[in-house]
């Protein structure tokens, strides 16, 4: 599991950038992220804790778990010290493991969209509901540090209306799996 969990949501979307995570077998390199804290409008935690929510708010290194629109699942990693509310959503990774199964899960869609945007990544992963809160540093996820830096983009998040200017979008710069070009 990455060591710089408990740094701000901003450092922590950049320095995941790399990393390649994998859930029973399944995954890729992470391509795309967005960090959310609790002063931040567009963040579930900005109100305080709630049951949806209460995840956020507990140590860093556990995944916090929502359905987006009642549709899909989307995934986030808890960053900063405890109480803070921070998560990083994880958007988009370039899949390099478990690609059958993915394929599968995705309905035979081309590489390129198995993985780009959140609820493809859910849905390619099985990451549903039931894993919210669950510990990053046991199985079923596994994660391998980047061999080296990658070239980052950085602009505003996507699919909000509150905040949505603040640059807090961070991806490989280029990546054809990407949720959407920068």
């Amino acid at each position: 599991m990455p060591p710089f969990l408990l740094e701000d949501p901003e450092t922590v979307a950049r320095r995941l950038i790399g990393w390649t995570l994998l859930v029973d077998g399944c995954g890729g390199v992470i391509v795309e992220t967005e960090a959310y804290d609790q002063d931040d409008p567009a963040a579930h935690s900005f109100s305080g804790p709630t049951p949806r929510n209460r995840v956020m708010f507990g140590p860093a290194g556990v995944l916090y778990v929502y359905r987006s629109y009642g549709l899909h699942w989307c995934m986030n990693v808890v960053t900063g010290p405890e109480g803070r509310g921070e998560a990083v959503l994880i958007r988009a990774i370039r899949p390099t493991h478990g690609l059958e199964r993915m394929r599968e899960r995705r309905g035979g869609l081309p590489d390129r969209q198995l993985c780009a945007g959140p609820g493809r990544l859910c849905q390619a992963l099985a990451i549903d509901r039931s894993h919210d809160g669950a510990p990053l540093d046991r199985s079923p996820f596994a994660w391998t540090a980047p061999e080296g830096p990658s070239d980052i983009a950085v602009g505003p998040r996507i699919g909000i209306t509150k905040a949505a200017d603040l640059p807090r979008r961070f991806g490989v710069r280029g990546s054809p799996f990407l949720s959407r070009r920068f």
